[in-house]
């Protein structure tokens, strides 16, 4: 087997380069071929791991977190080629929804050398462009993607402790918001919200932020999106409720309401949404599933 594994030294706080050497070096040992792919930049990467696809590659794995894997997932979704994760990014929520969050490099790499693997959705993001986007955890908008914006420019503290601290400063300014969201419900049928939000959530996986279940029943092998909306109250409400999120147990407060979908369409003025932890766009965005798109290597086991 060949793997092309990325490593993009670029992504905060994690994608060591020590991580994906170990990796490689666990890999050889086990006889597989490894090629380490490392960019400046995440174009660069992007680049460097089409080129290796085009050349022919048996898998693809990533030494990251859920920025690196973003990337990987824009080359191999839809080909068959099975993503292995090596874990060690800020937050690693993709590698927690595939159960590999808690893998230290030795059992990741012998994850992908084992070669067991299975297929999950992906959710697909269209831009009011035309042009689309795969991730793999969950979509924030409004609230939470302004808790992005905060953590992204904080340099301190490392991991996921910083974007809980970013989550606190953000409600000083917290308000509502005008949306506009239209479900494809998993029955087929169609809903329309148009009202004031907090925050407009949509989940392939169930956390995001370093395992905050925002989207606790999320399931990324049953071809549904989770959309969690959260209707404005006060500050001191949301703040006390707030245990309840982390527990993933909102579901049962009455601002919140949780949808299953095939589909949704979010528009809000000024709203820039993130998934797997990165700016994907601004709203209006449309997001569907793309049952059973990627292939990954499973834990053993």
């Amino acid at each position: 087997m060949k793997v092309a594994l990325l490593v993009n030294p670029t992504a905060r706080g994690g994608a060591h380069a020590g991580a994906a050497a170990e990796a490689a070096e666990r890999l050889r040992a086990r006889g597989v071929k490894t090629a380490i792919i490392s960019g400046g930049s995440a174009a660069e990467s992007s680049e460097l791991l089409r080129a290796a696809v085009a050349l022919g590659t048996d898998a693809v794995a990533v030494a990251g977190g859920d920025g690196t894997v973003h990337l990987a997932i824009q080359e191999i979704a839809g080909t068959g080629i099975p993503l292995g994760i090596v874990p060690s990014g800020t937050g690693n929520d993709f590698a927690a929804m595939l159960g590999l969050r808690e893998l230290d490099v030795t059992a990741a790499a012998d994850a992908i050398a084992a070669g067991r693997t299975r297929t999950v959705d992906l959710a697909r993001v269209t831009r009011a462009d035309g042009s689309a986007t795969y991730f793999g955890t969950v979509l924030a908008s409004g609230f939470d993607s302004r808790v992005n914006d905060r953590a992204n420019a904080m340099r301190w503290p490392r991991g996921g402790s910083r974007y809980n601290i970013a989550l606190l400063l953000e409600f000083a300014t917290l308000a509502g918001i005008p949306y506009e969201v239209d479900l494809e419900l998993a029955d087929g049928t169609r809903e329309r919200v148009a009202r004031d939000l907090v925050m407009a959530t949509v989940g392939n996986g169930r956390t995001y932020g370093g395992g905050i279940p925002i989207c606790p029943d999320a399931d990324p092998a049953d071809g549904l999106l989770d959309v969690v909306l959260v209707r404005p109250a006060g500050r001191l409400r949301l703040l006390r409720l707030l245990p309840r999120v982390y527990a993933g147990t909102h579901g049962g407060i009455p601002e919140v309401r949780m949808h299953r979908v095939r589909s949704v369409r979010l528009s809000s003025p000024g709203v820039t949404a993130y998934a797997d932890g990165d700016p994907i766009g601004a709203l209006p965005l449309t997001i569907d599933v793309a049952a059973r798109t990627l292939t990954v290597f499973a834990p053993a086991g």
